[in-house]
């Protein structure tokens, strides 16, 4: 292999620094590539979650309804559903003896802060990791202008000290310096269209959350669905 350009030029003439601004980009590559997938494939399954909400408002039982939705494992809408049934039971009797600090809260204002509560929480996780994305796509292209300005000052001193300022000897070094700010981009726009894509699907999946939401407040608090008032709704029966 030829290690007379390129990139394995520049790491095996460059300096500690532009080995580090190497380093550094390939670790904002690889970290970049590694949310990407993880995030992707998250997304794809709770979209195919979101899929089975109908099957969960036409199950025979809660239970039902919940298998339905899939694990709770990292499945918000299914954690929504267990929210919801909680905070309901939260309000409820208890052998035969209501609560008395519970009773004087107001039932539905109780159940919209659980379940809004559960959505931030959820909103927390898928946002996960999309900092770094941001913040990869915001500072790779100036990571490797750092290295490409280093090396074209390394370059221009060797130029100097050697007293010969002809093309041949000026273009190979410049050259192989501007290759950082190539990298640099190279890491930034992957982060950047990831991080737009990623946001995209979030914005879907939480709209979906908040209806879902919307329609288990309704359901909890009047026993029917907004909209939905001819369809079998699930009775709700404690799971086993």
């Amino acid at each position: 292999m030829d290690t007379q350009s390129g990139l394995l030029h520049v790491w095996h003439y460059g300096d500690w620094v532009t080995r580090a601004v190497f380093v550094v980009l390939l670790a904002m590559s690889f970290a970049t590539w590694i949310v990407i997938l993880v995030k992707a494939l998250d997304l794809r399954r709770l979209t195919r979650t979101a899929r089975a909400l109908e099957g969960f408002w036409h199950a025979n039982d809660f239970a039902e309804g919940l298998h339905k939705l899939g694990p709770q494992a990292d499945n918000p809408f299914h954690q929504l559903a267990l929210e919801g049934r909680e905070a309901a039971a939260h309000l409820q009797y208890k052998d035969s003896q209501p609560l008395q600090l519970h009773g004087r809260l107001d039932f539905s204002d109780w159940l919209t802060r659980c379940l809004r509560a559960q959505l931030d929480a959820a909103t927390h996780r898928l946002q996960a990791g999309l900092v770094l994305l941001a913040s990869v796509g915001a500072t790779a292209p100036f990571v490797g202008l750092f290295g490409t300005v280093w090396g074209i000052y390394h370059a221009l001193l060797a130029i100097g000290v050697a007293g010969q300022a002809t093309i041949d000897k000026v273009a190979g070094p410049i050259g192989e310096a501007l290759i950082m700010t190539a990298l640099g981009l190279a890491v930034a726009i992957p982060a950047v269209l990831g991080y737009n894509a990623l946001v995209r699907g979030n914005k879907a999946l939480l709209a979906q959350l908040n209806r879902f939401a919307h329609d288990l407040h309704a359901y909890f608090v009047t026993g029917a669905r907004v909209g939905k008032s001819g369809d079998r709704v699930v009775p709700l029966k404690q799971s086993h």
